[in-house]
Protein backbone atom coordinates (compact mmCIF):
# COMPACT_ATOMS: atom_id res chain seq x y z
CA UNK A 1 0.00 0.00 0.00
CA UNK A 2 1.54 3.27 -1.05
CA UNK A 3 2.84 5.98 1.87
CA UNK A 4 0.05 8.60 1.44
CA UNK A 5 2.59 11.04 3.07
CA UNK A 6 4.91 10.11 0.47
CA UNK A 7 4.95 10.70 -3.65
CA UNK A 8 6.90 9.50 -6.35
CA UNK A 9 8.86 12.69 -5.87
CA UNK A 10 9.87 11.92 -1.99
CA UNK A 11 7.97 13.40 1.38
CA UNK A 12 5.17 14.87 1.00
CA UNK A 13 5.29 18.34 2.62
CA UNK A 14 1.45 18.45 3.02
CA UNK A 15 0.53 15.11 3.84
CA UNK A 16 0.33 16.11 7.72
CA UNK A 17 -2.85 17.37 8.96
CA UNK A 18 -1.40 20.74 10.45
CA UNK A 19 -4.43 21.42 12.30
CA UNK A 20 -4.16 18.31 14.46
CA UNK A 21 -3.81 19.12 18.10
CA UNK A 22 -3.52 22.43 19.66
CA UNK A 23 -1.85 24.11 17.11
CA UNK A 24 -2.77 27.70 18.69
CA UNK A 25 -0.47 26.94 21.60
CA UNK A 26 2.32 25.69 19.47
CA UNK A 27 5.85 27.99 20.57
CA UNK A 28 3.46 29.64 23.18
CA UNK A 29 5.28 29.59 26.84
CA UNK A 30 3.37 28.13 29.20
CA UNK A 31 2.88 30.66 32.25
CA UNK A 32 2.80 28.15 35.37
CA UNK A 33 0.63 28.37 38.47
CA UNK A 34 1.72 28.61 42.13
CA UNK A 35 -0.29 28.67 44.78
CA UNK A 36 -0.32 32.09 47.16
CA UNK A 37 1.01 30.24 50.11
CA UNK A 38 1.69 32.66 53.39
CA UNK A 39 4.59 34.11 53.10
CA UNK A 40 5.65 33.45 49.63
CA UNK A 41 7.39 36.51 48.29
CA UNK A 42 5.64 37.83 44.73
CA UNK A 43 6.75 41.05 42.35
CA UNK A 44 4.44 42.23 39.99
CA UNK A 45 5.51 42.86 37.19
CA UNK A 46 3.99 46.14 36.11
CA UNK A 47 5.50 48.23 38.61
CA UNK A 48 7.68 46.03 40.38
CA UNK A 49 6.26 46.27 43.67
CA UNK A 50 7.80 43.21 46.45
CA UNK A 51 6.17 42.01 48.60
CA UNK A 52 5.21 38.84 50.82
CA UNK A 53 1.90 37.24 50.88
CA UNK A 54 -0.51 37.69 54.03
CA UNK A 55 -3.77 37.33 53.43
CA UNK A 56 -5.45 35.64 50.44
CA UNK A 57 -9.22 34.94 49.58
CA UNK A 58 -11.19 33.51 46.84
CA UNK A 59 -10.46 36.60 44.81
CA UNK A 60 -7.82 38.60 46.18
CA UNK A 61 -3.77 38.35 47.41
CA UNK A 62 -2.31 40.77 49.41
CA UNK A 63 1.19 41.33 49.64
CA UNK A 64 3.20 43.08 52.33
CA UNK A 65 6.16 45.33 51.19
CA UNK A 66 9.69 45.12 53.72
CA UNK A 67 8.45 48.56 55.32
CA UNK A 68 5.18 46.83 56.14
CA UNK A 69 3.23 48.59 53.61
CA UNK A 70 -0.12 46.27 52.11
CA UNK A 71 -1.37 46.16 48.74
CA UNK A 72 -3.82 44.44 47.69
CA UNK A 73 -3.97 42.99 43.97
CA UNK A 74 -6.62 40.14 41.89
CA UNK A 75 -5.14 36.60 41.75
CA UNK A 76 -4.04 35.59 38.50
CA UNK A 77 -1.59 36.73 35.91
CA UNK A 78 0.96 39.51 36.57
CA UNK A 79 3.35 38.47 39.22
CA UNK A 80 6.27 37.14 39.05
CA UNK A 81 7.83 34.71 41.45
CA UNK A 82 11.83 34.44 41.65
CA UNK A 83 12.42 36.51 38.45
CA UNK A 84 9.75 34.11 36.36
CA UNK A 85 6.33 35.21 35.51
CA UNK A 86 3.12 32.90 37.66
CA UNK A 87 -0.04 32.76 37.62
CA UNK A 88 -1.19 33.13 41.34
CA UNK A 89 -3.65 31.04 42.74
CA UNK A 90 -5.66 30.20 45.65
CA UNK A 91 -3.93 27.68 47.75
CA UNK A 92 -5.80 24.41 48.05
CA UNK A 93 -7.25 23.26 51.51
CA UNK A 94 -4.58 20.93 53.43
CA UNK A 95 -5.85 17.39 54.31
CA UNK A 96 -4.68 17.34 57.86
CA UNK A 97 -2.08 15.13 58.67
CA UNK A 98 -2.14 12.82 61.60
CA UNK A 99 -3.47 14.41 64.62
CA UNK A 100 -4.28 18.48 65.09
CA UNK A 101 -2.21 20.39 67.36
CA UNK A 102 -2.90 23.92 68.75
CA UNK A 103 -1.16 27.09 68.26
CA UNK A 104 0.66 26.16 71.52
CA UNK A 105 1.72 22.38 70.05
CA UNK A 106 -0.55 20.88 72.77
CA UNK A 107 -2.67 18.29 70.69
CA UNK A 108 -6.11 19.60 69.55
CA UNK A 109 -8.68 17.72 71.35
CA UNK A 110 -11.69 16.65 68.95
CA UNK A 111 -14.42 19.12 69.41
CA UNK A 112 -17.20 16.23 69.31
CA UNK A 113 -15.88 14.61 71.83
CA UNK A 114 -14.79 18.20 74.25
CA UNK A 115 -17.44 18.49 77.30
CA UNK A 116 -18.68 22.21 78.05
CA UNK A 117 -16.60 23.01 80.67
CA UNK A 118 -17.33 25.98 83.95
CA UNK A 119 -14.41 27.89 84.07
CA UNK A 120 -12.23 27.42 87.29
CA UNK A 121 -12.35 29.47 90.27
CA UNK A 122 -8.63 30.38 89.10
CA UNK A 123 -7.66 32.60 87.03
CA UNK A 124 -4.46 34.20 85.01
CA UNK A 125 -3.73 37.92 85.29
CA UNK A 126 -1.57 39.74 82.64
CA UNK A 127 -0.74 43.52 82.80
CA UNK A 128 -2.67 45.08 79.52
CA UNK A 129 -4.64 44.07 76.13
CA UNK A 130 -1.93 42.88 73.81
CA UNK A 131 -0.87 40.46 76.92
CA UNK A 132 -4.15 39.02 76.98
CA UNK A 133 -4.64 38.97 72.99
CA UNK A 134 -1.26 37.29 72.44
CA UNK A 135 -2.39 34.56 75.02
CA UNK A 136 -5.30 34.06 73.41
CA UNK A 137 -4.60 33.12 70.06
CA UNK A 138 -1.26 30.99 70.74
CA UNK A 139 -2.72 29.08 74.09
CA UNK A 140 -6.85 30.01 73.60
CA UNK A 141 -7.90 26.58 72.43
CA UNK A 142 -5.90 25.24 75.36
CA UNK A 143 -7.07 27.39 78.26
CA UNK A 144 -10.80 26.68 77.60
CA UNK A 145 -10.40 23.13 77.33
CA UNK A 146 -9.03 23.79 80.82
CA UNK A 147 -11.54 25.96 81.89
CA UNK A 148 -8.85 29.02 82.55
CA UNK A 149 -10.08 32.72 82.35
CA UNK A 150 -7.48 35.30 81.50
CA UNK A 151 -7.96 38.44 82.51
CA UNK A 152 -5.70 41.91 82.18
CA UNK A 153 -4.86 44.25 84.93
CA UNK A 154 -4.21 47.43 82.97
CA UNK A 155 -1.08 47.66 84.63
CA UNK A 156 1.00 46.08 87.10
CA UNK A 157 0.65 48.83 89.67
CA UNK A 158 -2.79 47.81 90.82
CA UNK A 159 -1.92 44.19 91.18
CA UNK A 160 -1.95 44.21 94.94
CA UNK A 161 -5.27 45.84 94.96
CA UNK A 162 -6.82 43.39 92.67
CA UNK A 163 -5.68 40.72 94.47
CA UNK A 164 -7.43 41.95 97.82
CA UNK A 165 -10.59 41.87 95.10
CA UNK A 166 -10.18 39.01 93.77
CA UNK A 167 -9.22 37.09 96.89
CA UNK A 168 -6.61 34.13 96.17
CA UNK A 169 -7.12 30.67 98.42
CA UNK A 170 -6.84 27.04 97.97
CA UNK A 171 -8.53 26.04 95.15
CA UNK A 172 -8.46 29.61 93.85
CA UNK A 173 -4.94 30.36 92.67
CA UNK A 174 -3.68 33.91 90.83
CA UNK A 175 -0.85 33.54 88.66
CA UNK A 176 0.19 36.97 86.91
CA UNK A 177 2.19 37.17 84.12
CA UNK A 178 4.54 40.25 84.16
CA UNK A 179 6.47 42.78 81.56
CA UNK A 180 9.81 43.53 82.23
CA UNK A 181 10.40 41.55 85.70
CA UNK A 182 14.06 42.03 85.50
CA UNK A 183 16.21 42.37 88.87
CA UNK A 184 16.12 45.93 89.78
CA UNK A 185 12.79 46.98 88.10
CA UNK A 186 9.64 48.22 89.69
CA UNK A 187 7.97 45.16 88.45
CA UNK A 188 10.44 42.40 90.69
CA UNK A 189 9.60 45.13 93.42
CA UNK A 190 6.14 44.71 93.17
CA UNK A 191 6.32 40.72 92.46
CA UNK A 192 8.13 40.30 95.57
CA UNK A 193 6.03 42.41 97.86
CA UNK A 194 2.66 40.41 96.58
CA UNK A 195 4.61 36.72 97.26
CA UNK A 196 5.60 38.29 101.07
CA UNK A 197 2.09 39.09 101.35
CA UNK A 198 -1.20 37.59 102.78
CA UNK A 199 -1.69 35.87 99.19
CA UNK A 200 1.56 34.65 98.28
CA UNK A 201 0.21 31.19 99.09
CA UNK A 202 -1.82 30.97 96.52
CA UNK A 203 -0.57 33.49 94.30
CA UNK A 204 2.55 33.42 91.08
CA UNK A 205 4.52 35.82 89.47
CA UNK A 206 6.25 35.13 86.82
CA UNK A 207 7.48 37.50 84.15
CA UNK A 208 10.17 37.57 81.00
CA UNK A 209 12.66 40.20 80.67
CA UNK A 210 10.67 42.41 77.76
CA UNK A 211 10.07 46.09 77.70
CA UNK A 212 6.96 45.22 76.23
CA UNK A 213 5.16 41.98 75.18
CA UNK A 214 5.05 43.03 71.36
CA UNK A 215 9.25 42.18 71.91
CA UNK A 216 8.27 38.62 73.03
CA UNK A 217 7.00 38.16 69.14
CA UNK A 218 9.91 36.69 67.28
CA UNK A 219 11.39 40.13 65.20
CA UNK A 220 11.74 38.08 61.69
CA UNK A 221 7.67 37.72 62.12
CA UNK A 222 7.82 41.65 61.27
CA UNK A 223 10.92 41.46 59.01
CA UNK A 224 13.48 42.62 61.30
CA UNK A 225 16.68 40.97 62.52
CA UNK A 226 16.08 42.59 65.74
CA UNK A 227 13.87 45.02 67.83
CA UNK A 228 14.96 48.12 67.80
CA UNK A 229 16.74 50.03 71.00
CA UNK A 230 14.08 52.87 72.15
CA UNK A 231 15.96 56.04 74.05
CA UNK A 232 15.15 56.67 77.29
CA UNK A 233 12.58 59.42 77.70
CA UNK A 234 10.78 58.13 74.55
CA UNK A 235 7.25 56.43 74.87
CA UNK A 236 8.27 52.88 73.84
CA UNK A 237 5.69 51.23 71.55
CA UNK A 238 5.59 54.95 69.46
CA UNK A 239 9.64 54.54 69.13
CA UNK A 240 9.07 51.19 67.80
CA UNK A 241 6.64 52.54 65.66
CA UNK A 242 8.40 55.68 64.25
CA UNK A 243 11.32 52.90 64.06
CA UNK A 244 9.66 51.31 61.78
CA UNK A 245 8.56 53.51 59.63
CA UNK A 246 4.69 53.08 60.46
CA UNK A 247 1.54 55.94 61.96
CA UNK A 248 1.91 56.63 65.39
CA UNK A 249 0.66 59.67 65.96
CA UNK A 250 -2.84 58.25 67.78
CA UNK A 251 -3.57 55.53 70.38
CA UNK A 252 -5.59 54.07 67.09
CA UNK A 253 -1.75 54.23 65.04
CA UNK A 254 -0.59 51.76 68.13
CA UNK A 255 -3.63 49.83 68.18
CA UNK A 256 -3.49 48.94 64.43
CA UNK A 257 0.35 48.44 64.76
CA UNK A 258 -0.33 45.88 67.50
CA UNK A 259 -3.16 44.26 64.90
CA UNK A 260 -0.15 44.19 62.24
CA UNK A 261 2.12 42.49 64.62
CA UNK A 262 -0.48 40.05 66.31
CA UNK A 263 -1.48 39.05 62.96
CA UNK A 264 1.87 37.26 62.20
CA UNK A 265 2.36 35.35 64.98
CA UNK A 266 0.58 31.56 63.76
CA UNK A 267 1.67 29.49 66.84
CA UNK A 268 4.42 28.93 69.38
CA UNK A 269 7.42 29.00 66.96
CA UNK A 270 6.92 32.54 66.58
CA UNK A 271 7.11 33.87 70.14
CA UNK A 272 10.78 34.09 72.32
CA UNK A 273 11.05 31.00 75.14
CA UNK A 274 11.17 34.05 77.55
CA UNK A 275 7.56 33.87 77.14
CA UNK A 276 6.48 30.48 76.23
CA UNK A 277 7.94 28.86 79.31
CA UNK A 278 6.21 31.49 81.70
CA UNK A 279 3.00 31.06 80.48
CA UNK A 280 2.88 27.13 80.59
CA UNK A 281 4.22 27.80 84.32
CA UNK A 282 1.35 29.61 85.00
CA UNK A 283 -0.64 27.43 83.54
CA UNK A 284 0.46 24.50 85.23
CA UNK A 285 -0.07 26.27 88.40
CA UNK A 286 -3.59 27.36 87.97
CA UNK A 287 -4.78 23.90 86.79
CA UNK A 288 -3.31 21.72 89.27
CA UNK A 289 -5.21 20.01 91.92
CA UNK A 290 -6.67 21.65 94.84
Amino acid sequence: MPNPTHTSNGPDRYGDDVLAGDWRARGRKVIPTVEAERDLVVELASDGFCGAVVAVNAQHVTLEDRLGKTRLFPLGHGFLVDGEAVQLVRPKPKAPAGRLRTASGSFAVDPAQAKARVALPSRIFVEGRHDAELVEKVWGADLRVEGVVVEYLEGVDVLAEHLDEFRPGPGRRAGILVDHLVPGSKEQRIADAVMRGPHGANVLVVGHPYIDVWQAVKPARVGREAWPVIPRGTEWKHGICEAFGWPHAEQADIARAWQRILGQVRGYGDLEPALLARVEELIDFVTAPA
